[in-house]
């Protein structure tokens, strides 16, 4: 057994990740909770799992599922507000739930997107210009991508900075010492506050549209799960993949230099820092149905089971040099952004936000480096959201 504890594993999980595929493509882990989990390492088992239907994610089925393996603090299942949502549900509900929010994230509706983002992305970038140093994820990453899901779903200037607040304390991004039981109530509670007034007054943006929409006929548990998820998933994901982008840049100085001079590279660069150090360490959990078989091991029905796409994402048996940044290599088949029905529907809007965001901080700040020395860096302890506490940077010589 595994226990992935410690400072050591969230600093550099790419280190565990190499020593274990000696043992195979999947092992059996343990966190702090005393559940046991088996965690799929190798790509090719990775990506087929991502895509079987017999392993589930139905938000009522998993939490019983946790409630007969707990050995430790559980105190049966949480409350389901803000849970239902697309990403706790299987087919049918999936694809009902997909398709309701599907339309807002098509090439055409994202590239109508494209000049909020380049004047939002040079908003912030002149607000940093008369400052030697700052906290990148704070200055740059985390406000670009806030303020691009608040412009979708309508949230109110005034009210964002009280949903970052919220946000990081529902994904684990939080210093110790902030309730997530309550930032989870008060998000909650602010939603459904935001759904009522939809329903009277209707507009243009994505809630409205949810509300609207007769067809999904999503009920009020499902309506702020989908809220829920859009406004924190809809952010996250671009947060980190801006942070660790930048921060392999920094440590790869002639890869800055040379997207620098030639930003017709950017989009492949992007696809490369998902598949480099991505956003997202593992998959969220799901549990099997009926027995399967991953890498010649047999998995009994009832048992969780996570899929670690960073882990797929450098094993060697698939990409060439997997611990080699290089924004030139083929990385089209990454799984960053998963794989199968649950792949990520906000792709599309978090690459043209990182394209912009990366295109505009190398022109305007070529000088850019790290202000602290790398080994004072420090990463969230969470499994499945890889992001850094902070990345202070020097702007300028």
């Amino acid at each position: 057994m595994t226990e992935l504890l410690g400072d050591h594993f969230f600093a550099n999980p790419h280190a565990y990740y190499r020593l274990w595929r000696d043992e195979g493509p999947l092992l059996r882990v343990r966190f702090g909770d005393g559940v046991d989990r088996w965690l799929i390492i190798g790509y090719e088992e990775g990506r087929a799992a991502l895509a079987d239907p017999r392993l589930r994610k139905d938000i009522d089925l998993l939490e019983s599922v946790i409630a007969r393996k707990h050995t430790g603090s559980w105190e049966g299942p949480r409350t389901h507000d803000g849970l239902r949502h697309m990403l706790n549900a299987d087919p049918p509900d999936h694809t009902r739930l997909r398709r309701a929010v599907s339309q807002a994230f098509t090439p055409r509706r994202v590239a109508a997107l494209q000049p909020v983002v380049e004047r939002t992305s040079r908003e912030l970038l002149d607000a940093m210009a008369d400052r030697d140093e700052v906290d990148l994820l704070r200055a740059f990453a985390t406000p670009l991508p806030v303020a691009i899901i608040c412009h979708l779903l309508d949230v109110d200037i005034e009210d964002r900075g009280a949903f970052r607040e919220w946000t990081k304390a529902l994904v684990g991004t939080l210093e110790p010492g902030v309730d997530p039981v309550r930032a989870h109530a008060e998000m909650v509670a602010f939603l459904r506050n935001m759904l009522r007034r939809k329903r009277a007054e209707p507009g243009a943006d994505l809630l409205s549209a949810l509300v609207t929409d007769t067809e999904a006929g999503l009920d009020e548990g499902e309506l702020i799960g989908m809220a829920l998820l859009l406004l924190v998933a809809g952010h996250e994901t671009t947060v980190n993949l801006i942070g660790n982008g930048m921060l392999a840049l920094l440590r790869d100085r002639p890869w800055l230099e040379r997207l620098r001079a030639a930003p017709e590279l950017i989009p492949d660069a992007v696809e490369e820092f998902l598949r480099f150090d991505g956003p997202v360490d593992m998959a969220t959990l799901r549990f099997t149905a009926e027995p399967i078989t991953v890498g010649g091991t047999d998995i009994p029905a009832g048992e969780l089971v996570l899929v670690a796409l960073a882990a797929g994402n450098r094993d060697p048996r698939h990409f060439a040099d997997p611990h080699r940044l290089d924004p030139l290599a083929e990385h089209s088949a990454h799984l960053g952004f998963g794989h199968g029905v649950h792949y990520c529907v906000g792709a599309p809007l978090a690459r043209l936000e990182a394209r912009v965001a990366f295109t505009q901080l190398l022109e305007r700040f070529p000088d850019l480096e790290l202000a602290v020395d790398e080994s004072e860096l420090r990463w969230h302890p969470n499994p499945v959201i890889r992001a850094l506490k902070r990345l202070p940077v020097r702007l300028r010589k």
